[in-house]
């Protein structure tokens, strides 16, 4: 029996300080990514500006900048274009 999948919105819940910052699950959820992706972006020196104060935190303001600079791409074949012009 095939089950039907609805269109719904999931609410998250994101946990932000004061001063803009967030950790690196929380970032992990407001970019739409796996909090490990993020890890490993960070370990080749790819994804979004980041500070260490103990531990990993990430600024709203640099996930948008972020967001808003990687481009926005019509097919996988033009993002993957994309990305190989960007290694060279």
């Amino acid at each position: 029996m095939m089950q039907l999948l609805k269109n719904s919105l999931e609410s998250l819940v994101i946990q932000m300080f004061p001063d803009g910052r967030l950790d690196s699950k929380n970032a992990a959820l407001y970019l739409g990514l796996k909090e490990k992706t993020l890890a490993m972006m960070r370990s080749v020196g790819k994804g979004p500006k980041f500070i260490k104060r103990g531990r990993i935190f990430y600024f709203k303001e640099d996930l948008d900048c972020w967001i808003n600079a990687s481009g926005k791409s019509i097919s996988t074949a033009q993002a993957m274009q994309a990305n190989s012009i960007e290694g060279h």
